[in-house]
């Protein structure tokens, strides 16, 4: 039987495209999600529309909250409104995956922690440089395998393409967004915390910038976060500076360190191998090899789905999201100056 085999779900908030993603994923495991709400109308609303005519839009979301056949809702509202949506839904009964960043402050991550405990519902955040990427899936594998060792560090770079015509507003309101660290690091952050296995992590260094949108103050376009974990270390680097002429989003890309060899994943564009991506070098005791990695499954939605039947951690630990979203928000507010 497959996974979501007779899970209900439903969209709310369509303000980022990785709603697209997790509707796409989600249905592909076997879910329904026929129902969604969103709080505004703009562009990405018109091409949801347009992608899945079959669904069917609400005026309220609390309509969706009060269906007690829906099992999950898929959140990707203005970063800054996710925790509240998020509480909202847990306390009604449903399971919910949240769009990173799943939440902006401590104050909301302390609430949603208390609403966990409170409700015993499922609070994951879709972290889809890891559970959308295919070679992060092969290289999961091969570090289980031990093909590296024992890993001592990751280097995550998160490059994207700013795209300025094309952003809403509230892309350059710092409290909407979180900022740069809480927003896109947190990717690099979860990277770093699943490779490594660490539990306790020191904020080394943490540093957030506009450097070259002077006419946009609330942006940030430069972030990077040193990480010393008591299993191993972590670099973070991301950033808005894609040039238009790459002909993807962003050339991001993770490489493991390990004490017997090296994983660099090419995720998303390699100019060396025909722009493929989802491409994977391994240099081990035994040789080197780049590893085409674009049809290896994702198991994180299939997971997900077992664990709302089966009430358990499968896919990610809730203290694994928490630890990440903890460490993403005191970098941020390291960064920003203040107390963290």
């Amino acid at each position: 039987m497959t996974p979501g085999t007779g899970l209900k779900l439903a969209a709310i908030g369509v303000d980022h495209g990785h709603i697209f993603g997790m509707v796409n994923n989600m249905r592909a495991a076997g879910c329904d999600v026929d129902t969604w709400w969103s709080a505004h109308d703009w562009a990405l609303t018109d091409k949801f529309v347009e992608t899945y005519p079959d669904m069917t839009r609400v005026a309220d979301y609390r309509t969706i909250l009060d269906d007690p056949s829906v099992d999950m809702v898929l959140i990707a509202a203005v970063p800054q409104d996710r925790a509240d949506l998020a509480i909202a839904a847990m306390r009604a009964g449903k399971d919910v995956m949240v769009d990173k960043p799943g939440c902006t402050t401590l104050d909301q991550l302390a609430q949603i922690r208390a609403v966990i405990a409170e409700t015993g519902r499922i609070w994951t955040v879709n972290f889809s440089e890891r559970f959308q990427v295919p070679c992060v899936a092969k290289a999961e594998d091969l570090v289980a395998q031990g093909a590296i060792g024992t890993v001592i560090q990751t280097l995550g770079t998160g490059p994207h393409k700013l795209n300025l015509p094309t952003r809403p507003d509230w892309f350059f309101q710092r409290p909407r967004y979180g900022g740069i660290i809480t927003d896109i690091a947190s990717h690099q952050i979860d990277q770093f915390l699943h490779f490594t296995g660490s539990k306790e992590v020191e904020i080394k260094h943490a540093f957030a910038a506009n450097k070259a949108h002077a006419d946009h103050p609330g942006l940030q376009d430069f972030g990077e976060v040193v990480l010393q974990g008591d299993k191993g270390h972590g670099y973070v680097r991301v950033d808005w500076y894609t040039p238009k002429g790459l002909p993807m989003w962003g050339d991001g890309r993770l490489t493991i360190l390990g004490d017997k060899g090296y994983i660099e994943l090419r995720k998303y564009i390699d100019l060396a191998n025909d722009n493929l991506g989802d491409q994977l070098i391994l240099a081990n005791e035994d040789g080197a090899e780049v590893i085409d990695c674009r049809d290896v499954a994702l198991p994180y939605f299939p997971r997900i789905c077992a664990d709302i039947h089966n009430r358990t951690e499968t896919a990610v630990t809730q203290a694994h999201t928490l630890r990440t979203m903890d460490i993403a928000i005191r970098a941020q507010n390291r960064a920003d100056g203040a107390s963290a």
